[in-house]
């Protein structure tokens, strides 16, 4: 009937209007015998790859798309269908971002029963036109995909726990480390990466010393001297940022000091709360002492994170003993300001005594442990040797050497244990010493289990280089001791004693003094 009418048309006098209703009877007839091919891969090499950025129900299923005719009615044809990346990546691999997809409404679901059900539907998808009327039904479209969903460990998690499709859908994990080994291949694979970036963004080229310190910011990043991060969109922040600077200054190439400039910078740009800390110890409304000694008070170490940077931060940190019944009050704790792995810690120091000292008498002790100046939570365990030193010092009468600040978390059998963020804390005490003064007599003493993930800032291994600042490490108590007294610790004899004159024979004197104290006034004994 459409290629009758067409061709009386054809056959009369034709004015441009019959021209015109002539190609749209012809296409009309056309339109049944009109071929909609969905997806080609005629020049795809090997199975279809596809990486959906935006998974929205339209991209990842398809559509049938719409439009208005001259009566404002809405026409549909099979040439209006659109495949989306479910079925262009049919046969292949489908790549999604499992957050993103989560976060478009119905899409979840959906991918699960096409996923379960080996076959996905195209209709249209359009929640905010209901009066769109009746759309068209193809058939179903028989799947044979490979879903990855590319996401963090705690989407993982809560996906494995909370839905029970995504056990049974999605049965491989690869799990993807954030370090890999520093050897020859990855230096190699740096260098490439640097130069493909410098080609890809138009970038001045990478001189071999700024390539350098493009590596030797991804082993500071990972955190270990053997180490390299696979943190890329980090890494190539660094590499754009030295490349504005050396554009700046109209060099031909990039320059080992470009990189230096591009991590100053960044750092000042985010280092705000950091630079106020610093003012008010200078100002002296935080109270720390960097000089000199004192009993029973030392600098311990912290990190704070404002998301974007980290820091290390000095506390004081002060030890009270007297006789009594208590043990070690963490006053922290009885102010709800500890949190569970602090308070773990500071329950370890009563192990620690007992284990050194109980074995022929009892504990009478009455000892409280401060942060002082804190307002907020208190959380983690790297601080507990230093609260044990204040401890020991102030019941042995031995001083502290306030210069030296201290980080680290101690067990039971005083064994000083690994802890995180050292470099953060030796650079942020660096900074607080360099602003009062050096005197060639601060610095960090760490845990020596941390050394091989020291990656300090050039300033700091000058200073150290120079005499002006000093790491020091310790693997027990005893150690420390020492370091941080100038002291013999002093070591157990046969006779079951400490050297009268050592460190720990002191605290093993006071302890006795104390439980004989405690058994002379017995019952009549109260604490204060």
């Amino acid at each position: 009937d459409h290629l009758d009418h067409a061709r009386e048309l054809a056959e009369s006098d034709p004015t441009e209007t019959d021209r015109e209703q002539v190609r749209a009877a012809l296409r009309e007839a056309a339109m049944p015998y009109t071929v909609n091919v969905l997806v080609d891969n005629g020049e795809t090499q090997g199975r279809p790859v596809i990486w959906e950025t935006s998974p929205t129900y339209r991209n990842l299923f398809g559509t049938i798309e719409r439009a208005q005719d001259n009566s404002g009615q809405w026409q549909t044809d099979h040439t209006r269908i659109k495949a989306g990346s479910l079925i262009r990546a049919n046969g292949g691999y489908l790549i999604v971002d499992a957050l993103d997809l989560l976060a478009e409404q119905g899409t979840w679901p959906a991918l699960k029963r096409a996923l379960r059900t080996r076959e996905t539907d195209v209709h249209s998808f359009d929640p905010l036109n209901i009066f769109a009327g009746v759309s068209l039904h193809p058939e179903s479209v028989p799947l044979d995909v490979k879903v990855i969903l590319i996401g963090t460990k705690q989407i993982y998690r809560l996906l494995y726990r909370l839905d029970e499709d995504f056990q049974k859908i999605f049965k491989v994990k690869a799990e993807f480390a954030l370090q890999t080994p520093l050897n020859d291949d990855e230096l190699h694979n740096y260098a490439c990466f640097v130069q493909k970036k410098c080609i890809d963004e138009s970038l001045p080229p990478f001189h071999r010393e700024a390539v350098a310190a493009v590596v030797e910011e991804g082993v500071r990043m990972a955190g270990r001297q053997e180490k390299l991060t696979t943190r890329f969109n980090a890494v190539a922040d660094v590499i754009r940022e030295a490349g504005y600077w050396a554009k700046k200054e109209k060099a031909k190439r990039v320059e080992a000091h470009h990189v230096d400039r591009a991590l100053l910078e960044r750092r000042r740009r985010v280092n705000l709360s950091e630079e106020l800390l610093r003012e008010r110890i200078a100002e002296g409304t935080y109270l720390l002492d960097i000089e000199g000694q004192k009993v029973g008070q030392v600098n311990g170490l912290a990190v704070l994170d404002t998301g974007d940077h980290s820091f290390g931060q000095s506390s004081r940190i002060t030890a009270v003993t007297a006789m009594g019944k208590a043990g070690i009050i963490n006053i922290e704790r009885e102010s709800e300001m500890s949190g569970s792995l602090h308070t773990k810690g500071v329950l370890i120091l009563s192990g620690f005594l007992r284990e050194r000292f109980a074995q022929d008498k009892p504990l009478a002790l009455s000892a409280s442990l401060c942060f002082e100046q804190s307002y907020g939570l208190i959380d983690g365990d790297s601080a507990s040797s230093a609260e044990l030193y204040a401890l020991l010092s102030s019941l042995s009468g031995v001083a502290i050497r306030q210069g030296i600040a201290v980080t680290g978390s101690v067990n039971q059998r005083g064994e000083v244990q690994p802890i995180g963020g050292v470099n953060q804390k030796i650079e942020g005490y660096f900074d607080l010493c360099q602003l009062k003064g050096l005197t060639g007599e601060q610095g960090v003493m760490l845990p020596s289990r941390n050394l091989p993930e020291l990656m300090l800032r050039k300033d700091v291994v000058e200073a150290v280089e120079q005499g002006h600042f000093h790491i020091w490490s310790a693997c027990t108590v005893e150690e420390g001791l020492e370091i941080l007294m100038d002291t013999p610790a002093g070591e157990l004899g046969k006779d079951g004693k400490y050297p009268a004159d050592s460190v720990l024979g002191k605290v093993d004197a006071r302890l006795r003094q104390l439980a004989e104290g405690i058994r002379q006034f017995g019952s009549m004994y109260t604490e204060p």
